[in-house]
């Protein structure tokens, strides 16, 4: 009986998550964000060198750098080591960002977020070393299934619920949510990634940045925002996975932002009912009236009809089985991965940039 329980997102409190066991969670919040703050005002000293790490093979490559699959030789665990060029991130003027990042990756403290295991420098780039999650990207599970079944939805949409939940409470923005964002463990639960856009923010931040499919009408409009961004995005999401396309979409940019400003949408006909309705609330262009904005957060979420047969704290405690488990034959299988070539390593007799980068 308890293996076929589960095998269900099930929930064994049919009155929804009541306020009383939300206080309780908030207590657990909190002692997370005395946690995060004082890993925040920490100086970490760099706790490794390129020489501890075997290369392997390319993972994937963004604006800054790359991602290695690396072997720790320590220990032969692997790893993903996120490799970026200090030259480009000087030109793209994201010192600040990737100083924050580094920052943030090894404050941070949750089952559903990456965080850092090891970071150094060497003449030439920044090194990130993190966890390697073998089940890869999100994005390349939708784009090979279509779309995912709303029960799927639902498992990986509570899981990001939950993890918004704990980077608010540690005043971080994460403004970057997206399929290509989340990679998928071994045991089929989720870890959000990529924390360049992710920022410690009390009040407002005016920057433009994020995915145009994904931002939200606030940023567009340069009002200034807080939170409500990602939970605006968490909308973007629940419905790209669950139609395989996102609601705002068009190949011209400032098509996008008008769409997106404009809050008009359109569900397709397999959608059900609860899904509309959770959508309707969370994708409100006046954030006055959006979910995760309101007096209760994220407890409008944790009961809404959409997610009432969640069993919040089993899927927190990983005690529920995932719908997808991805099939990996050993620690370093990249299987789940595109194939990459190899980057040509640059050298430098000097160190590039040394006071540019010299807290890092």
């Amino acid at each position: 009986m308890a293996d076929d329980a589960k095998r269900h997102i099930y929930s064994p409190h049919p009155e929804g998550y009541s306020p009383a066991r939300q206080e309780q969670y908030k207590i657990y919040l909190r002692k997370l964000q005395h946690n995060f703050i004082d890993s925040w005002n920490e100086k970490v000293e760099c706790n490794a060198s390129l020489g501890d790490f075997e290369k392997i093979k390319v993972l994937g490559t963004g604006a800054f750098g790359v991602v290695y699959l690396s072997k720790y030789t320590r220990t032969g665990k692997y790893y993903a080591m996120k490799i970026m060029e200090k030259e480009k991130i000087v030109k793209m003027k994201q010192i600040e960002h990737s100083y924050y990042e580094k920052k943030i990756l090894c404050a941070l403290n949750f089952p559903f977020v990456v965080y850092m295991k090891y970071f150094f420098k060497d003449n030439v780039y920044l090194y990130y070393v993190l966890p390697f999650v073998a089940g890869g990207e999100m994005f390349s599970h939708l784009r090979k299934l279509g779309k995912f079944d709303e029960t799927t939805s639902k498992f990986y949409g509570a899981q990001v619920v939950l993890a918004l939940e704990y980077l608010h409470s540690c005043e971080l923005v994460y403004r970057d949510l997206k399929p290509e964002n989340i990679l998928i463990e071994r045991t089929g639960y989720i870890k959000i990634t990529d924390f360049g856009f992710c920022k410690l923010v009390r009040g407002r931040t005016w920057t433009l940045c994020g995915t145009p499919e994904y931002l939200a009408p606030e940023v567009i409009l340069s009002k200034g925002y807080g939170m409500s961004v990602d939970w605006w995005s968490l909308g973007i999401l629940l419905f790209e996975m669950s139609a395989g396309y996102p609601p705002f979409y068009a190949s011209d940019p400032m098509r996008i932002y008008e769409k997106i400003v404009a809050g008009k949408y359109r569900c397709p006909s397999h959608f059900t009912t609860d899904l509309k309705d959770i959508l309707t609330h969370i994708l409100q262009v006046d954030i006055t009236k959006r979910y995760g904005n309101l007096k209760d957060g994220a407890l409008d979420f944790k009961n809404h009809k959409w997610f009432k047969d969640v069993d919040w704290d089993s899927l927190l405690n990983n005690r529920l089985q995932a719908p997808f488990v991805p099939k990996i034959r050993s620690p370093g299988d990249t299987s789940y991965f595109e194939n990459y070539d190899d980057e040509k390593v640059k050298e430098s007799p000097v160190c590039l940039y040394e006071e540019e980068f010299a807290d890092f």
